[in-house]
């Protein structure tokens, strides 16, 4: 009898224990606040950090992540830059050791280059060039490659040139123009991305915009420029309205598990409905293809969807979700981009986020930024509970653009374009509230899920911050069956 009652509490014990352990979110402080008005004035440009980001490039270099980006700041002032100092200048650098904590480096250049102005203005009614455009880093041997834009907005009158240094941190040395076009041609010389062939050694640059779509040029390795003078090159993807429905920020990268290179691009205006979308191909020039197989050429829009604007509950919510950044460290991915605080969206913040590739080799990202999270493997007893979940899916609002953006005064998100969360729960014994089916494969890590008639085979489960809440939580992502994003964090 004794013997029984030791062993029943015993089993007792170690089935509450064995609850006990089930992971539930812990309060985790957000490393920095969104709204970053307490440090907009110019004197306080050392605090950015990861404020002030807009079409972020970023590379390791040693022990150090290094970020460059279009120097666009909100509430800027010149006048009070210039009378207290600040060396405001063009490509905003910064640089980081965790992907979390960024210090704010300084200015690449004291000046925009005076040939790209010279460009620019000749053939733009002596307008333009007020600004450097979407940098992109590449180390070739000894030497940092910077390449930058230069435009009149609105316009095919736009200059893509070269700068180099042995250090990251610079000074620059200008090394001339890889490519310019105007009003006659038939694309835009903006958005520069770069990619070398780790097979043939060959270097490729992918650019261009909603004017003509995006291009693909090949570079001498030993100069960074084309490889063939005044060569604009081929065309790898395009949309069927280029004035209206806008295209751009190509971002090249190549994964060797695969065997693939993954051009991701941004659709639509910037300040709002920006969104990020990714096509496929077995050669760093293309064609590339998307996940109906679709070339990217084709003018039909192109699928997955990775980020678009979204809000979890108890936060505003974030749009312009794009121009994005890749970054391979160690076998692990990451995804940059800026996104910008609703409801006004003017103040543009830095999102980093964690990217895998799925079974069928295509990418999905966070639901959340990156965190330091402690390393988590769970089991499908941590799941059980509330989670909220989102579906990225494309803008289904038409608005009226010129030029690809949106008029003057529509820079706020209407209610048809946000893709808001919604509340589900994961219930023991593989049932959610909804009366659905789930399971959870420990092994891989993945969670299959039946949300509203539509069965999620392959959802990725990993640890990460839960920002509006501030709690460390259990995050998901993947695509469906169309290939849209599925967000999940679990709440409670």
């Amino acid at each position: 009898m004794r013997r029984n009652l030791l062993l029943s509490t015993t089993f007792l014990l170690c089935l509450f224990a064995c609850k006990q352990a089930a992971f539930t979110p812990i309060p985790s402080e957000n490393p920095w606040k969104d709204n970053y008005r307490s440090v907009a004035r110019m004197e306080d440009y050392r605090q950015w950090g990861t404020y002030n980001v807009h079409d972020p490039a970023c590379k390791k270099f040693g022990d150090f992540y290094y970020m460059y980006s279009t120097d666009a700041i909100y509430a800027e002032n010149q006048k009070e830059a210039k009378e207290k100092g600040v060396p405001l200048g063009f490509i905003q650098v910064r640089k980081s050791k965790d992907l979390i904590n960024w210090d704010f480096v300084g200015w690449a250049f004291p000046e925009i280059p005076q040939e790209a102005v010279t460009w620019v203005r000749e053939h733009a009614d002596g307008k333009g060039a007020t600004n450097i455009w979407a940098p992109y880093i590449i180390k070739y041997e000894d030497t940092y490659r910077l390449y930058y834009c230069v435009s009149a907005f609105g316009k095919k009158i736009s200059y893509i040139g070269l700068a180099e240094s042995d250090s990251p941190e610079g000074p620059w040395i200008q090394k001339g123009c890889v490519v310019k076009t105007n009003n006659e041609s038939v694309m835009n010389a903006i958005d520069p991305s770069v990619i070398v062939d780790p097979a043939t050694g060959k270097w490729w640059m992918h650019y261009g915009s909603y004017f003509g779509g995006l291009f693909c040029v090949e570079l001498d390795e030993a100069t960074g420029l084309t490889k063939v003078k005044d060569d604009q090159g081929h065309l790898v993807a395009r949309r069927a309205n280029y004035k209206k429905d806008n295209l751009e920020a190509p971002e090249i990268i190549y994964n060797p598990e695969l065997k693939q290179y993954f051009l991701f691009m941004s659709y639509d205006p910037l300040m709002t409905t920006y969104n990020v979308r990714v096509g496929r191909s077995d050669k760093p020039e293309g064609p590339f293809t998307d996940f109906l197989g679709q070339d990217l050429k084709d003018t039909q829009n192109n699928f997955p969807i990775l980020t678009a604007p979204y809000q979890f509950k108890h936060h505003p919510g974030w749009a312009g979700t794009a121009h994005c950044a890749m970054l391979e460290d160690n076998g692990k991915y990451y995804m940059f981009h800026q996104a910008r605080l609703s409801p006004q969206n003017q103040m543009m913040v830095l999102h980093v986020r964690e990217t895998f590739f799925n079974s069928e080799g295509w990418p999905v990202v966070s639901p959340e930024r990156y965190a330091a999270t402690k390393k988590r493997t769970f089991n499908a007893a941590d799941l059980v509970g509330e989670w909220e979940v989102l579906r990225v899916i494309e803008p289904l609002h038409e608005r009226q653009l010129e030029a690809g953006q949106i008029l003057w005064g529509e820079g706020e998100l209407k209610d048809q374009e946000w893709n808001k969360s919604f509340s589900i729960n994961l219930l023991e014994g593989g049932l959610t509230g909804l009366n659905e089916m789930w399971s959870f494969l420990t092994e891989k890590q993945s969670l299959k899920l039946n949300l509203k008639g539509e069965e999620l085979n392959e959802l990725f489960i990993f640890a990460g911050q839960d920002w509006e809440n501030e709690k460390e939580t259990i995050l998901f992502t993947g695509l469906d069956s169309r290939g849209r994003s599925v967000w999940g964090k679990r709440v409670k």
